[in-house]
C-alpha cells in the first residue's frame, strides 16, 4: 500500500464547451447538530473562521468553506492537511452538545466546472433550475444516478462533490455533459 495520498481521480481533465476537471485533495468534515446554536456557531467560528452559512449558501475565508446542506448539516471544506486536525477540534468542542463531527475528505471527490455554459451542460444532468443560481449557492441534488452537492463556487465556475466511489461515473458524465456539439438549443 501507498504512502502517497491521492485524490480520486488525480488530474483528470475534459475539454468540452466547458471544462470539467478533478480538483484534488479537499478536506471535508460533516457537522451535524443544531445550526442556531451559539456553541455550535462558536465552534465552526473559533476552528475555521467562518460563519455558519444561511439556507442553500456557502460561506468563505481564504481557502476555507462551510457550506449548507440541511437544516442541521454544513460541509466544512479546508486543505486535507489540515481536516483531522480540525475535526478533532470541533469535536472537543462541542462535546456534551447534541452535535456530530466526521472527517469525510476520503470518501468524497470534488469536480470545478468552468465556462460560460455551464449551467446547459449541468441542466443535462441535474434535476434543478439554475436560472436563477448565484454565486455562492450551493444545492444537494442527483447527478443523472449519484448524490451530488453543485455550488457556484466563481464566476463561470460550478463545484460538483461527490462520493469518491462514483467519481469516475461522475467524470465521465460531466465530460459527456459538456462535450463539444452537444450544446443545448433552448433558444433557438
Amino acid at each position: 500500500m501507498s504512502d502517497t495520498l491521492t485524490s480520486a481521480l488525480p488530474g483528470a481533465h475534459f475539454a468540452g464547451f466547458v471544462t470539467v476537471s478533478e480538483a484534488g485533495l479537499r478536506g471535508m468534515i460533516t457537522l451535524r447538530g443544531d445550526l442556531s446554536s451559539t456553541a455550535i456557531a462558536a465552534a465552526v467560528s473559533d476552528a475555521m473562521g467562518l460563519d455558519i452559512p444561511a439556507q442553500r449558501r456557502v460561506s468563505l475565508a481564504g481557502d476555507k468553506a462551510a457550506a449548507w446542506m440541511s437544516p442541521d448539516e454544513v460541509l466544512l471544506i479546508l486543505p486535507y492537511d489540515q481536516a483531522a486536525a480540525v475535526a478533532d477540534t470541533l469535536a472537543q468542542a462541542l462535546a456534551g452538545e447534541f452535535a456530530t463531527v466526521a472527517n469525510v475528505s476520503d470518501a468524497r471527490a470534488v469536480f470545478t466546472l468552468q465556462g460560460a455554459a455551464v449551467f446547459d451542460a449541468l441542466a443535462k444532468i441535474c434535476p434543478v433550475d439554475f436560472s436563477d443560481f448565484a454565486e455562492g449557492q450551493i444545492r444537494r441534488t442527483r447527478a443523472a444516478q449519484v448524490a451530488a452537492a453543485v455550488w457556484m463556487s466563481g464566476p463561470e465556475q460550478v463545484t460538483v462533490v461527490c462520493f469518491r466511489s462514483v467519481a469516475q461515473y461522475m467524470f465521465d458524465l460531466l465530460s459527456a455533459a459538456a462535450a463539444p456539439g452537444s450544446e443545448p438549443a433552448l433558444y433557438s
